[in-house]
């Protein structure tokens, strides 16, 4: 499935690129492998009952993740959202068809301020297409056991946990101490890990529904999955004949999805993690020699066993900053995209979860090459915000 001459770019007017910046949605988040493309493309050509396909990928989604039951979506995105909504509906299907502009009496969602993070949209927003409203807890680098339980009432649905790079990373109420507080309030709890490797600890601390991606690190076609309780299961799935209509997965997705899960279970992680500390070694030996950058690997900081090349550049003595040199490797040809979250600070990341063969060589050599030559280099305001705006910037273009 990989395309070294970026021949299929160059097919359909496209600039090749090669994605260092990790499972974004904004780049395809990841590429299938060939069983799973020929499980995607082989359900294209039937016809199937989606209730009874998904009946199936529930079979599939107990078996990696140990939940009661399990269904997929559109995106994790979606999975939230229709999380929430099963929390606030039950298996009324009256009450499913009110939602969103009559949400009922349990209409408060808790959410830690400093989990109230942008992924490309907003989560508070992803929350609120259900017709409920977000109640935030704490502020945003703290957040005690009665900020929460002063939070939860009976107005209260459900309390959503978020784990992510995105999120403040101290001050937060641990996720086993957060389920206890919601549970003794008898709160279900959300737990939004659409990035996250581990299938099964977040459901092992009792979160009583767990969103995933089914197209990030899993590398299926683009879905959500819900797993979880049985009877919320339930009741998220009833959505689809409300606000979940406009999020129903396809037949091909269904089933490339659940050959993703099966392949997952018996993928070779540690020959994966071996392949990406040598990717990690490469560039840290191409950006060795060259004054004002320090280049270190450091590790997810949501505990997913992979890591990261942080590249971090004195911008006095390289003469550039961080997002000059950002926005220097997506102008290159292939374009490097790299993790950019954090230019502001003076560093971004290089991730080598979506390479592709022979492509760290060529992120080596560019690498060493651009930034050997910094004086070249033109800052532009707008450096601090590269690859952040594609959204808006792509519909101007339009």
């Amino acid at each position: 499935m990989t395309d070294p001459d970026f021949a299929w770019h160059r097919q359909h007017g496209l600039k090749p690129l090669i994605n260092v910046a990790g499972t974004m949605t904004g780049l395809g988040a990841s590429i299938t492998t060939p069983s799973v493309a020929a499980a995607t493309a082989a359900a294209m050509g039937n016809f199937v009952s989606i209730h009874e396909a998904q009946r199936l990928a529930s079979t599939v989604i107990r078996e990696a993740t140990g939940a009661e039951a399990g269904f997929l979506t559109a995106s994790a995105s979606a999975g939230i959202t229709l999380s929430v909504a099963a929390c606030m509906t039950g298996h009324d299907p009256a009450r499913v068809e009110a939602l969103p502009h009559d949400p009922g009496f349990r209409d408060e969602v808790i959410l830690q301020a400093g989990h109230l993070c942008g992924y490309g949209s907003s989560l508070e927003q992803t929350v609120r297409l259900t017709g409920a409203r977000v109640r935030r807890v704490g502020q945003s680098t703290l957040c005690m056991d009665h900020h929460i339980t002063g939070a939860l009432s009976e107005r209260t649905a459900a309390a959503v946990y978020v784990i992510s790079h995105h999120v403040v990373h101290y001050g937060q109420c641990p996720l086993d101490r957060y389920i206890d507080l919601a549970h003794t309030s008898g709160i279900p709890v959300v737990v939004d890990a659409a990035s996250e490797y581990d299938l099964r600890g977040f459901l092992a601390l009792g979160a009583d529904l767990v969103v995933y991606s089914g197209h990030k690190f899993l590398g299926g076609p683009t879905s959500g999955i819900i797993a979880g309780r049985r009877d919320l299961v339930r009741s998220a799935y009833l959505q689809n004949m409300g606000i979940g209509r406009g999020m129903k997965i396809g037949k091909e997705s269904i089933f490339g999805a659940i050959a993703a899960l099966q392949e997952w279970q018996g993928r070779d992680h540690a020959a994966i993690r071996r392949a990406e500390g040598a990717a990690l070694a490469m560039w840290k030996d191409a950006l060795a020699d060259l004054r004002g950058i320090r280049a270190r690997a450091v590790p997810d900081p949501t505990g997913n066993p992979l890591s990261r090349l942080q590249v971090e550049i004195d911008a006095k003595t390289f003469g550039v900053d961080a997002a000059t040199v950002a926005r220097i490797l997506s102008e290159h040809n292939p374009a490097i995209i790299v993790r950019n979250h954090t230019v502001e600070l003076g560093f971004f990341q290089l991730d080598p979860c979506n390479l592709q063969p022979g492509q760290d060589r060529i992120v080596a050599k560019a690498l060493h090459s651009i930034l050997s030559q910094p004086n070249t280099f033109e800052s532009r305001p707008s450096d601090r915000d590269v690859g952040r705006n594609d959204s808006v910037n792509a519909c101007m273009e339009w």
